[in-house]
C-alpha cells in the first residue's frame, strides 16, 4: 500500500485532522485498553486451572488475539479505493454490511494512554513484587498442576464451571480488537498503517502477556489454591498497608484513563443516534464554546445533551457496580460475550471477505474451525458465569462488598 498524500498541511487525506500517532503511541493505547484491574484476578484463575492449563490458556488466548488483530489491521483501508475505516464499527460495516458508529478525536487521548499504561504496570508490579517476596521467603502456599482439588468443599461440577470461569477472565484480559481500528486511525499515513499496527500489536501483546504471566504465576505461587479473586483487595495481602494503598491509587488513575478509551464507543452510538433522530434540536446538536483562561486562550465545547446523558450513564454504571460486587463472575461474563464475537468472529469474517478465501480450502476450514472452537469455549464460559452469579445472589447482599 503506497503513501497516502496529504492535500493540505494539518489536514489528512480524507479531510480530517492530520494524524501524528506512532508505533509507540499505538502500543500505549493497546496496553491501556488491555491491562485493567482484571490482571489482579489472574492468580485466582491460575488456582482454578493449575500450572499446566493456566499457563497454556493464557498463551493460547494471547496468540489468538495477536493473530486476529493482525488480520484486522489489514482491513483498515478499503482494498480497492484505499479509503480509511476510522472505527471498528465502520470496518465491520464496510466488509459485512452491519450498522456501526464511530469514535471521534481518539488521537487526542495519547497522553492519557501513556499515563494509564504506566499506572497499570505500577499496580501490577506491586502485586508481582509482594508475591515474589512471599515466595522467596519460603512462605508460598500449596499449588498443583491441576489447580484447586476436588473435595468436600468442591464438587467435580463446581470445579469444571470454575475452570471455564477462569478461562473467561483470561480471555477478557487479552481482548482489545474493539479499539484496534480506532488506535490504527491515529497513525501517520507513512509508513503504511497496517505495517506499523502489526508491530504495535506484537509489542503490546508481548509486554502484556509477560506482565500477566508474572502476575498470575507469582501470585499463584505465593497464595496457592486459596488465591483470592482480587489480589490486592481480597485476602491476598494486608501488609505493608501503605504499599497496598499506593497500588489502589494507581488502579484509580489507570481506570480513569482506560474508562475514557473503552466507553467512547458507547457514548458515540447514543449521541449519533440522537443527532440523527433530532437533527434540528439545539439541545442535542448545538455546541456552546466556553473560553477559559486570563486571555480566553483555552476553549471547551459544551453540549447539554452530552453532559446530561453521559452523567446519567456514569451514575447508572456506578450504581450497578456497587449493587453487584461479583468481580470474577462479571469479568468472566464479559469475556464470554466480548471475546468470541469481537476478537475472533468479526476479524475472521472480514479477513475471509477481504481476501476472498474460497470455501472448502484448507485455510478456510482452519479459520472456520478456530471460529467454532472459540464460540464453544465462549458458550461454556457464559454458562459458568451465569451459574456463578446465580450462586452469588443467594449469598451476597446488594451494595455490600464481597467478603
Amino acid at each position: 500500500m503506497g503513501d497516502w498524500k496529504v492535500a493540505e498541511e494539518g489536514i489528512d487525506d480524507d479531510g480530517r485532522s492530520k494524524r501524528t500517532g506512532t508505533m509507540w503511541t499505538a502500543s500505549a493505547h493497546i496496553i491501556t485498553a488491555i491491562v485493567g484491574s482484571g490482571v489482579l484476578s489472574l492468580a485466582w484463575s491460575m488456582a482454578q486451572l493449575g500450572w499446566l492449563a493456566g499457563v497454556a490458556t493464557l498463551f493460547v488466548f494471547s496468540a489468538i488475539s495477536l493473530y486476529t488483530s493482525s488480520l484486522l489491521a489489514d482491513c483498515y483501508r478499503d482494498p480497492l479505493s484505499g479509503n480509511r475505516n476510522h472505527t471498528y464499527m465502520e470496518t465491520v460495516k464496510t466488509f459485512l454490511e452491519i450498522f456501526l458508529s464511530q469514535i471521534r478525536n481518539f488521537h487526542k487521548l495519547s497522553w492519557l494512554s501513556a499515563i494509564a499504561a504506566v499506572m497499570s504496570f505500577s499496580y501490577a508490579g506491586i502485586g508481582i513484587g509482594l508475591s515474589f517476596a512471599k515466595v522467596v521467603s519460603g512462605e508460598g502456599e500449596k499449588t498443583s498442576l491441576t489447580g484447586v482439588e476436588i473435595g468436600l468443599n468442591l464438587t467435580a461440577a463446581d470445579k469444571t464451571w470454575r475452570m471455564f470461569q477462569a478461562m473467561g477472565d483470561m480471555a477478557l484480559s487479552v481482548a482489545y480488537s474493539v479499539i484496534l481500528i480506532e488506535v490504527q486511525d491515529t497513525l501517520r499515513s507513512s509508513p503504511p498503517e497496517n505495517r506499523v499496527m502489526k508491530k504495535a500489536n506484537v509489542i503490546a501483546t508481548s509486554a502484556v502477556t509477560t506482565l500477566y504471566m508474572l502476575c498470575g504465576c507469582l501470585g499463584y505461587a505465593a497464595l496457592g489454591n486459596h488465591a483470592p479473586g482480587n489480589l490486592l483487595t481480597g485476602f491476598g495481602f494486608y501488609e505493608p498497608f501503605w504499599l497496598i494503598d499506593l497500588a489502589n491509587v494507581f488502579i484509580v488513575v489507570h481506570l480513569i484513563g482506560a474508562y475514557q478509551i473503552v466507553v467512547q464507543p458507547v457514548f458515540q452510538v447514543v449521541e449519533s443516534w440522537a443527532g440523527a433522530k433530532l437533527p434540528k434540536s439545539k439541545f442535542v446538536n448545538e455546541e456552546y464554546p466556553l473560553r477559559i483562561g486570563k486571555y480566553n486562550n483555552f476553549t471547551i465545547s459544551l453540549n447539554f445533551f452530552r453532559i446530561i446523558w453521559r452523567s446519567v450513564f456514569i451514575m447508572i454504571v456506578t450504581l450497578i457496580s456497587m449493587a453487584v460486587p461479583f468481580f470474577n463472575e462479571i469479568l468472566a461474563l464479559l469475556g464470554a460475550f466480548c471475546y468470541w464475537p469481537l476478537t475472533v468472529y468479526f476479524p475472521l469474517e472480514m479477513y475471509i471477505s477481504r481476501t476472498k478465501i474460497k470455501r472448502g480450502t484448507i485455510k478456510w476450514c482452519a479459520l472456520r474451525l478456530l471460529n467454532l472452537v472459540c464460540f464453544l469455549a465462549g458458550l461454556a464460559v457464559a454458562i459458568s458465569s451465569f451459574l456463578g452469579i446465580g450462586k452469588a445472589l443467594h449469598t451476597y447482599k446488594p451494595f455490600m462488598s464481597k467478603q
